[in-house]
């Protein structure tokens, strides 16, 4: 079956918009041309539904288009998929404005701006649009909690960019230590199958608490050594 784009959107229940965005993304291939007429059939009708169901699922685009091409197993695409859960993909999706985002926290859209321009990003990209979730509001209303309590902004968006970068670093050798000593290794004896995407998911949501629950008692106790020190000297 042909369609043309709007024909397309229609049986796929998303906007032409859409469409196009995928299109400019490199996630859908282009349609054939007929003159003026650009046609396209069930080929890309099922790769938009693919894309659409790696959405639901919290993948981003990027991951989304490894997964269509094939560089991304069925394995690694079901990882993904715990990954953006855990991340909030699915309790609190991001579907906030900055505006929205603004109203629902307290904090003026120009200082969530300047904590963005500080390289501490928040917000998700969602079909090409910035969208933040309800714990995005929290953070920042939290955040807010600090300044009424007279610390400086610019003191506390360096604090915060230093600990971005800190902890991004850290993150990065604990996510190559879970590739290298769990991931692959399930990969390698166990293939591209259900049960490897299993006993990677599981090891997976066993590992996050674990770990971020020992940075976070480390910090709260080196903060507090810190604190107590300055009481002792």
């Amino acid at each position: 079956m042909r369609y043309r784009v709007e024909q397309l959107a229609a049986a796929c229940d998303v906007s032409v918009d859409t469409v196009r965005f995928y299109q400019s993304r490199g996630l859908v291939p282009q349609p054939v041309r007929e003159g003026r007429v650009a046609w396209y059939d069930e080929t890309h009708a099922d790769r938009i539904r693919r894309i659409r169901e790696l959405q639901a699922k919290g993948l981003t685009l990027a991951a989304i288009g490894r997964v269509v091409d094939g560089d991304l197993g069925a394995t690694d695409a079901d990882l993904a998929a715990a990954v953006a859960v855990a991340r909030g993909g699915e309790a609190s999706p991001a579907i906030l404005s900055l505006e929205e985002l603004s109203a629902a926290s307290g904090v003026p859209a120009s200082l969530i701006q300047a904590v963005e321009r500080e390289g501490i990003t928040m917000g998700r990209r969602v079909d090409g649009e910035v969208r933040y979730s309800a714990a995005d509001a929290e953070v920042m209303r939290t955040a807010l909690r600090l300044l009424e309590f007279g610390l400086p902004v610019g003191h506390l968006l360096g604090l915060a960019r230093d600990a971005d970068t800190a902890l991004r670093d850290l993150a990065v050798r604990a996510v190559n230590l879970f590739d290298e000593h769990v991931r692959e290794p399930i990969r390698d004896t166990a293939g591209d199958d259900p049960v490897a995407a299993t006993r990677t998911v599981e090891a997976f949501e066993a590992l996050l608490p674990a770990v971020t629950g020992l940075v976070a008692n480390h910090f709260r106790r080196v903060l507090l050594e810190e604190a107590e020190r300055r009481f002792e000297s």
